[in-house]
């Protein structure tokens, strides 16, 4: 039996298995070579391992290929699965091999089904592979240790190839110790970047064109990595593109038809830092501590995010927290205590599904990019998990973009409560949501209130931003110092303006809307004086002060409201009275603002064209309730 505790792989040793305890090849001398015919599985094949054995005389004979292997290839490579092109090469090699050492090959078999390729993964295809062997009379050549086990205990002879764990890459010599990442494209020459966050500069590390077979020896070392070493496996593996995460190293290998060419990419973090070291305030701290538990960190690319987000991982885990991660590729650099979830089934939404049951006090979501994820994040924090997302964005306000239309506007703050800004390896600026139901800065009719989301500097309680829906759009408005602090403006104004008029008219009421604009309320007697013949004297009196005035009725409060209803017929709006109203005048307001007068005509009725200002603003009132008749 083969001891599958005890087995490395190791291109140097070759074991021998079959009921008769055959004792192994003696891999030190060419005389030892084993006579016969040999079926090599697809481990094999990919592994490079039999055409090694034929070039170093230590197996002779025929080899037999079967047609599944090279199907299951074929199929391997159409994917665009690097595997697939290194075992098509391999079996290239094998033929050259063969030719050279009078070893005869051949095909035997037929191709796989679309059942057997469906069952590939439970096993389907290495057992056929075994029949062939068997049927033959053959020994199967395998890198596979369950399909030696398998064959071994149905008499089939078995050479199971073993190999020592690689102890460095290629590329991992590439890297200096400020160096990030390694950029190696076919056709150019290699390059590197190097510094520290914010001090990045992009340097050539040869002056040689990089070839491709020089790529594909580094891809195949990479993937030899991947099936021997436990720190290693494969993130992403789709047509034309690989992501492999090697302890510390995210590799990436592109080749057509994804990329025009092939290239190879290598991220390395250079720094690996505690909470302590971002200098945070006191004040931050306790938000950490006490109140954050939607936790988005934004940046952009390069600017430390996932060192941010490792770091706070490390400190929650500190705290006493059962923390774990959701990463695709899993690249962040946390410790044993902390678990790093990927994808389950290629969906987080099933990885969530998984998170619910384990009961995380916290966890890391890196990073947000497609609907789903936002979508995910947003239900793991509503059901009381503390969550950190990591976020690409140019602006601390662009964390938010990315959630609006993807979440419900009024779920936003619930979902974030704290925004962290990082760039250049530091924290630039923190933000805080709340929510709640006023009037946008800068508007001033009160029927404009909304909810509306503040956006405020954490460390100053400064607003900054407004989120809020206007019309059928959502908008993100920056408000300015100035706009902070119109109201307070706007009062003093008001107040200077009373004095130079009241000089002029008896108790005006004075109401500043805008930089530009006031309104004037006096008695309605008096409004004709007020404006004068041809609208001389209000002119003069927006020249004293500067301002376009607006002159409106004081309400008056011996009137009283009656009741109405509001009917739309051709192309005017109809303001209906009681009958006994006939005749008399009527002032017509929305909420306090008054709109006009006019005469109940005699159909108990005011009509007015829609097809105005006051004709919208008449429909606006109507539908948010707040339209009035008064009758003096």
């Amino acid at each position: 039996m083969i001891n599958i505790t005890s087995i490395k792989i190791n291109e140097n040793k070759i074991e021998n298995k079959n009921n008769n305890n055959r004792k192994p090849v003696n891999t030190g001398s060419t005389k030892s070579v084993k006579r016969g015919k040999f079926v090599p599985d697809t481990s094999a094949i990919i592994k490079g391992v039999v055409s090694k054995l034929i070039r170093e005389k230590k197996i002779a004979g025929e080899i037999i290929v079967p047609e599944f292997v090279i199907a299951e290839l074929e199929n391997q490579a159409n994917r665009g699965r690097e595997i697939g092109f290194e075992g098509l090469d391999e079996l290239k090699n094998i033929r050259n091999v063969c030719e050279e050492h009078n070893v005869k090959i051949s095909k035997m078999g037929r191709k796989p089904t679309m059942e057997e390729i469906q069952l590939a993964k439970s096993g389907r295809i290495d057992a056929l592979i075994k029949d062939i062997a068997r049927d033959n009379g053959a020994t199967l050549i395998t890198a596979d240790v369950v399909q030696a086990k398998s064959a071994d205990a149905v008499g089939v002879d078995v050479i199971y190839f073993k190999r020592e764990d690689i102890k460095t890459l290629k590329i991992e010599k590439m890297f200096t110790p400020l160096t990030t990442s390694i950029h190696l494209k076919e056709g150019a020459t290699p390059k590197a970047k190097v510094g520290r966050p914010g001090e990045v500069k992009l340097v050539e590390t040869g002056t040689n064109i990089i070839t491709k077979d020089e790529l594909e020896d580094i891809s195949k070392e990479v993937m030899d990595i991947v099936r021997v070493s436990d720190d290693a496996m494969v993130e992403i593996g789709l047509r034309g593109a690989t992501v492999v995460q090697y302890g510390l190293y995210r590799i990436a290998i592109t080749r057509q038809p994804f990329s025009d060419r092939m290239e190879i990419t290598v991220v390395r973090p250079i720094a690996k830092v505690d909470i302590e070291s971002y200098k945070m305030s006191s004040k931050l701290k306790e938000r950490l501590d006490t109140r954050a538990e939607g936790i988005i960190i934004a940046g952009m690319p390069g600017g430390g995010k996932s060192t941010l987000a490792q770091a706070f991982a490390e400190y929650y885990k500190d705290k006493g927290k059962i923390v774990k991660t959701m990463e695709q590729p899993r690249d962040l650099q946390v410790g044993p205590d902390v678990t790093q979830y990927g994808a389950l089934g290629g969906d987080m939404a099933k990885t969530a599904d998984i998170m619910f049951l384990v009961r995380p006090d916290f966890t890391v979501y890196d990073e947000l990019r497609r609907t789903n994820d936002f979508r995910v994040f947003a239900d793991m924090r509503l059901a009381g998990v503390g969550m950190l997302g990591v976020v690409h964005a140019t602006e601390a306000i662009d964390a938010v973009h990315r959630f609006i239309t993807r979440i419900e506007l009024g779920l936003i703050p619930q979902v974030i409560d704290t925004i962290i800004f990082v760039k250049d390896g530091e924290i630039k600026s923190v933000y805080t949501l709340n929510l709640g139901v006023r009037v946008p800065t800068g508007m001033s009719e009160t029927d404009l209130a909304r909810p509306v989301i503040d956006v405020c500097d954490f460390e100053t309680g400064k607003l900054v931003y407004e989120i809020y829906t206007y019309g059928e759009q959502t908008v993100v408005i920056p408000v300015k110092d100035d706009d902070a602090e119109q109201s307070n403006v706007n009062k003093l104004a008001s107040e200077r303006i009373s004095e130079i008029l009241g000089k002029y008219i008896h108790n005006p009421v004075v109401e500043v809307v805008s930089g530009n604009r006031v309104i004037l309320r006096v008695a309605k007697e008096d409004i004709a004086s007020v404006i004068g013949k041809g609208g001389k004297k209000i002119s003069e009196f927006e020249k004293t002060i500067g301002m376009h005035i607006s002159v409106e009725p004081i309400l008056d409060t011996l009137k009283h409201e009656v009741d109405y209803k509001v009917k739309e017929t051709g192309g005017y709006v109809l303001i209906g009275v009681q009958k006994k109203y006939i005749g008399t005048n009527v002032d017509i307001y929305k909420g306090e603002d008054y709109l006009f007068s006019a005469m109940v005509g005699k159909k108990s009725s005011v009509k007015v064209r829609k097809k105005c200002e006051l004709g919208n603003n008449v429909l606006q009132a109507s539908v948010l309730n707040n339209l009035r008749v008064l009758v003096g």
